[in-house]
């Protein structure tokens, strides 16, 4: 009987190859967020009940990269350490990111195949426009509905959830919605510059 090596007996999976210029752009949106971040965090706007992080504004940018969504991920976890957060905040607050910043990343793929699949000139012009807009809902949605209930469990804030709720989703809206939007405009016409990998 013939000995049969371990490399034969299992086939091996290899792992996507993730190109250098996706990790490059991860790193530098990971280390804007921190540094937005941080200067939210000096007029103290990055934590507490109200929360304006100007660093949320970069939650457009699974829009038009993939390589956003760990760059977003990383750099949250990265300012919420370097601020001081608590863990439960860190891990909860990153994964809200992460939740918004995955929508994100999958409107923009559904707007492609749209605009793709579109039959005449006018119309990719305007199902790219209504998905534009719907670029900074899932950051919105997803830290309304989480953060809120680190403030009030973790932290013990005085205020009930839907009173978070409120305050969180004003400064999502401020930070992704006026914010991310003016960035998203102002980027979509250097897109294939800027994001090519």
């Amino acid at each position: 009987m013939k000995k049969q090596l371990i490399s034969e007996a299992a086939p091996t999976r290899v792992a996507p190859s993730i190109s250098l210029a996706t990790l490059v752009q991860a790193a530098m949106i990971a280390a804007i967020y921190v540094v937005l971040t941080l200067l939210a965090n000096a007029f103290g706007l990055a934590n507490y009940a109200i929360q304006v992080r100007f660093s949320e504004a970069l939650t457009i940018l699974p829009f038009f990269t993939p390589a956003a969504v760990p760059g977003l991920f990383v750099g949250c976890i990265l300012s919420n350490i370097l601020t001081g957060c608590l863990p439960l905040d860190t891990v909860f607050g990153s994964l809200a990111t992460l939740i918004g910043a995955l929508g994100t990343y999958a409107i923009g793929r559904i707007s492609r195949k749209a605009i793709g699949a579109a039959r005449s000139a006018l119309e990719p012009q305007k199902k790219s426009a209504v998905y534009k807009f719907l670029v900074p809902l899932p950051p919105i949605i997803s830290n309304t509905l989480i953060v809120p209930f680190v403030l009030a469990y973790v932290y013990q804030f005085e205020g009930s959830i839907p009173y978070f709720m409120l305050t969180v989703g004003t400064g999502e809206v401020i930070s992704c919605g006026v914010l991310g939007l003016i960035l998203l405009f102002s980027l979509d016409r250097y897109k294939n510059i800027l994001f090519r990998s």
